[in-house]
């Protein structure tokens, strides 16, 4: 599972609320710090390079505050979701209080030609029918009970998987509290929902990098290592 993920013009990377202090003094270290402006609504830390840093915070009027205040437990939901198997359950504080797994056998695609293929693939498409429709039922049942003691919403897996479920009437509260962004998972197990339970606490932190004279394409520093 991957902790970085690429956006417009930079990369964001998962770090811990407690972690996030000394994670700004690394990216300080690395790239000299002009500013650090606190916002209602976000942290950007401009550094003297061109790049910055920025995260959404819940309120705060310092960078300690705004920490303090990231690192209070919520009561999230999620969702993860792969082509043939779905993972669905309520955490608070990265544990998982309530969950339900579920796997369905959808075949992979074949290169044969003909009248073969067309079966093979209509018998796919069905298969793949049930398993997401198997997904959006046992996200109604597990969540939409649950929409008002959530926090948020937290997703993962395919993005294709997930517009299917996301065009399903019964679930659009669900969708309207889901954070942008989307968790990297394998193929959901219980155990795959426990780390991403963990992983909602993090705070998710978007790196842009505009130095001419910086690395090329591809690497993009994370603050991580600094």
């Amino acid at each position: 599972m991957s902790r970085v993920r690429q956006v417009p013009g930079g990369r964001a990377v998962e770090v811990e609320p407690e972690r996030v202090e000394g994670w700004i003094g690394r990216f300080a270290d690395r790239h000299g710090v002009v500013e650090i402006h606190v916002t209602e609504s976000q942290v950007v830390v401009s550094a003297q390079d061109g790049a910055t840093a920025s995260f959404a915070t819940r309120g705060g009027t310092s960078v300690t505050e705004v920490v303090e205040r990231l690192a209070e437990p919520r009561r999230v939901g999620l969702v993860l979701v792969r082509l043939g198997g779905h993972s669905v359950g309520v955490a608070f504080g990265g544990k998982v209080e309530v969950s339900t797994t579920d796997r369905k056998q959808v075949h992979g695609r074949i290169r044969a030609g003909g009248w073969s293929q067309q079966r093979f693939a209509r018998r796919r498409e069905g298969q793949a029918r049930v398993a997401l429709q198997a997904a959006a039922d046992d996200v109604a049942r597990v969540l939409v009970p649950r929409l008002a003691e959530l926090d948020g919403v937290v997703l993962g897996g395919d993005w294709q998987a997930l517009d299917v479920l996301r065009n399903d009437r019964r679930l659009s509260g669900v969708f309207s509290m889901a954070e942008d962004r989307v968790l990297d998972v394998p193929e959901p197990r219980r155990s795959v929902l426990d780390e991403a339970a963990e992983r909602a606490r993090c705070v998710e932190i978007v790196i842009q990098d505009t130095r001419a004279t910086g690395r090329g394409p591809g690497r993009m520093d994370t603050g991580e290592g600094a």
